[in-house]
Order: C-alpha cells, then sequence, then structure tokens
C-alpha cells in the first residue's frame, strides 16, 4: 500500500537492528528484517516513540527549515502553547514572539489564542449537537491516526472541531496577501505529517512546519536579554493551557472530561471505550506524549521542567480574561468555520484478507500457527511478539523459522536425522562389504577352515 507520507524516517546506516523499536511501536509498524528496521508505512502513525526509544538514533523526524522562508513573500509563525514552557520564567511571551519576528517571521499568530477560539467551538458544539459519548479531541493527530489503524469503531466519537494549529492558520491568514506562508513549530513528528498529508481535508491551510528543536536555539540567542518588550501576546491562560496534559480537558468543559497522556495509556483507555465503560463521560482528552505536547520528541527542554514553567505561565496569567472575543468564535462556528471539512476515514490495515471468508481461514491458519510458537515475545524473529509473527506468517512476510526456538527444534530434528542416516547402509551396499572384508581377509591368511 502507498500514498503515505511519514515525517518518522529511518536512517538503515544507523540502525543496528537491535529490536527496541519494533517492542514499543503502538500498531506494529516496525519489523527488522536483514539485520535493518524496516517502516510499514500503512500502519505507521507518526507519534515518535521509535525516535525516542532507539539507541543508535537511527529513527529520525523529517521537518521544514528556515531555508523554506525564502519561497514566501509573507511569513506568519505559528508557535504552539509548548514552545513557551522551555524558557525560564523571567521571559515573557512577549519576548518569545519578538525574538521569532527577530528571525525572520513578518507576523506570529499563537497557537494558544486559536485554542481559546476551538475551546469555544467544543463548547457550543457540545451544548447543542447530538453526538455518542465519550467525545474524543482531535487535537493529536498521532492519536486520531491511531485510532484509523487500531479502533475504526470509535473514529465518530472524535469530535469534528478542527486543530487550534489548522483554526491559527485560517485565522492568520483571513484577509492576508497572495504568497503568504504560515509555519508551525511543532514538538513532535504527527503534527509534521498532518500539515504534508491531513486528515479529515484534502490540503491543510499550514504552509510548513519547522521542528522546535531546530528554531528553539535561534531563539534562545534572542531572548537572553529579553528587555522590555510587550504588548505582542494576544492569547491568555485559556490557550496556554493546551500546551500540557489536562489543559485542554480542564478549560473544555468543568462537567465528566477526562485526560490520558502517553499513547500506551490512550490504547488502554481506548479498549475501555470499545467495552462500553466510559459511556458517563462527556469528553476525553487524549495526547500520544507523556505530559502532552510538552513532552513531544522534538521539544528541546525535559518534559517536567517544563511542564513547571508552563504551569507558572497560566497562573501568572489568571487574573486576566479570555483573549478571544466569544460572540466572534460563536459566530464562526455557526459558519461552519471551525468544522472538518470530512470525516476521519478508517485504514483497514489489520485486516488479514478483503474477502471475509478468507480472512476467517487466515484466522483459523493463525491461530493454530501461535498454539506452535513458543509465546515468549522475545522479538529476536525481528517481529514484535509471537502473534505478530503468525501474522507476518500467513501473510507470507516471514517464515516459522524465523523463530529461533522453532528454528532449534528443525536443526536439533535434522541433526538427529542425520546421524541415524549415517547408521543406515543399504542392504546391496553392506553385502558388497561383507564380500570385499572376506576376499580381505583370505589374502591375509587369516580365514579359519
Amino acid at each position: 500500500m502507498t500514498g503515505y507520507f511519514h515525517s518518522v524516517t529511518l536512517d538503515e546506516e544507523k540502525c543496528k537492528g537491535c529490536t527496541n523499536c519494533i517492542k514499543r511501536c503502538p500498531t506494529e509498524a516496525i519489523r527488522v528484517r536483514g539485520g535493518k528496521a524496516v517502516i510499514i508505512e500503512e500502519r505507521c502513525v507518526d507519534c515518535g516513540e521509535c525516535i525516542r526509544i532507539c539507541p543508535n538514533h537511527a529513527k529520525t523526524a523529517e521537518t521544514d527549515t528556515l531555508e523554506k522562508l525564502k519561497c514566501f513573500k509573507k511569513r506568519i509563525a505559528l508557535p504552539p502553547p509548548a514552545l513557551f514552557g522551555q524558557f525560564d520564567e523571567d521571559v515573557p511571551p512577549d519576548a518569545v514572539i519578538a525574538a521569532l519576528l527577530d528571525i525572520g517571521f513578518d507576523e506570529v499568530y499563537e497557537v494558544a489564542a486559536a485554542a481559546e477560539a476551538v475551546t469555544v467551538a467544543i463548547q457550543e458544539y457540545m451544548k447543542h449537537g447530538e453526538y455518542r459519548k465519550p467525545l474524543i479531541s482531535s487535537a493529536c493527530p498521532a492519536v486520531v491516526r491511531l485510532m484509523q489503524v487500531k479502533f475504526p469503531s470509535l473514529l465518530e466519537n472524535i469530535i469534528p472541531i478542527e486543530t487550534p494549529m489548522e483554526i491559527a492558520a485560517r485565522l492568520s491568514k483571513d484577509g492576508a496577501p497572495a504568497g503568504t506562508g504560515a509555519f508551525f513549530l511543532s514538538p513532535c513528528p504527527a503534527k509534521v505529517t498532518a500539515v504534508k498529508q491531513p486528515v479529515g481535508q484534502d490540503v491543510s491551510s499550514v504552509d510548513g512546519a519547522i521542528s522546535i528543536s531546530l528554531i528553539y536555539p535561534e531563539i534562545l540567542k534572542r531572548v537572553s536579554k529579553p528587555g522590555d518588550i510587550t504588548g505582542l501576546r494576544r492569547a491568555s491562560r485559556v490557550g496556554y493551557s493546551w500546551g500540557r496534559s489536562g489543559g485542554e480537558a480542564q478549560v473544555v468543559s468543568p462537567r465528566s472530561t477526562l485526560a490520558v497522556d502517553g499513547i500506551h495509556s490512550v490504547i488502554t483507555v481506548l479498549e475501555e471505550i470499545e467495552r462500553g465503560r466510559l459511556s458517563n463521560v462527556e469528553y476525553i482528552e487524549m495526547q500520544a506524549c507523556v505530559g502532552g505536547c510538552i513532552g513531544g520528541c522534538l521539544m528541546a527542554l525535559n518534559p517536567f521542567l517544563a511542564r513547571v514553567r508552563l504551569r507558572s505561565l497560566v497562573v501568572a496569567l489568571n487574573k486576566e480574561p479570555p483573549a478571544v472575543e466569544e460572540d466572534k468564535a460563536r459566530s464562526l462556528y455557526s459558519s461552519g468555520f471551525y468544522d472538518m471539512k470530512g470525516r476521519v476515514p478508517s485504514r483497514n490495515v489489520m485486516a488479514l484478507d478483503k474477502d471475509i471468508s478468507r480472512a476467517i481461514s487466515k484466522m483459523r491458519v493463525l491461530e493454530r500457527t501461535l498454539e506452535e510458537l513458543p509465546g515468549l515475545d522475545c522479538g529476536s524473529c525481528g517481529s514484535p511478539s509471537c502473534r505478530a509473527l503468525a501474522e507476518d506468517i500467513v501473510r507470507g512476510t516471514a517464515a516459522e523459522t524465523d523463530c529461533v526456538f522453532k528454528l532449534r527444534e528443525r536443526v536439533k530434528d535434522l541433526a538427529e536425522q542425520m546421524v541415524d542416516l549415517a547408521k543406515k547402509i543399504p542392504p546391496a551396499m553392506g553385502a558388497k562389504n561383507r564380500d570385499e572384508g572376506t576376499q580381505l581377509k583370505e589374502n591375509r591368511g587369516e580365514t579359519k577352515t
């Protein structure tokens, strides 16, 4: 299957085939074949877990560079709330915005400001819409893609409101001249992928994605002496709260909400939703990275320290009113400005066959194959688990002897067969040998009379 863009890429020269990545991938999208990792592109959700875990730095994220700014007449920076948690408490958001302007951007539109507008849109949807509980946030593209791959039955639970990143680009480019480009400063590879190949629409309003780890040193050079820069910030505590886990759920609704972070924890909660155990929860914020966006693998700072700094910023702005004009936000919501252009489609990549009868037959073979495997999930075969190996065998991309334990059994059986074979002499050959032995003894005078 082709047609998927992925920010996560593999450097084969650095890959040692260590199998660390295959054990952590939440969608079992990685195999080790021929001593190198192989990414199954239709299963990859660009969560970045393989980037975090790889000891050889063989997994990287492909993002835009500052050179792309030259392709546009006007350049708008879209910094996410998490970016402002990367700096000391004495560096205000105004200083960070001023640094971005100094780098080469003509305008800065904080995604936190758009997040405040999206908050109002979500509240309006929950107030007037009919929906299946629990509603699931659309903000994290890695979670959305995870659901496409592993939980297609829950896609209807995703709230059909666009992400703050997308809304920030739309708002910033409203009335802008031709040749204007909006650049998101991304904390993770999933959002880079969301820019290059968005879900639910053909083209994103964002024109490029630059990793925070790339632009952070350039900002840091320019905020070492922040001075008395004021009047540039447009967002309030509501928008900045979206940068850390729990912040979105807290500002969206005071009612029954849930916040979960870390993609493996997200999977656990999604499994609970499939079982119908969370239907009493109104809204669930899900973040693939531990800690939320501040824990993205393209961030520059330790996520725990960033969380403290971002929380301090939110507290410092606690007495300020929301920056968004709620009446205008409601009006835009009524016009469909915040709506997703299309529903999120599923990726039927877990099915063994398109034909249901053949798929059932293959499932039976898979179960029988699995029973014969050791069940240790050691990963030595290059597949993440024994069940994944059984699936690969059924799909024809692996063999039973890829399992080192099954291979050892086969080698042992073969060795025993060779020993048995060596002891066996065909009857004709045995008779000839006896005649030759008798003649040799007669020649030596050893034959008894």
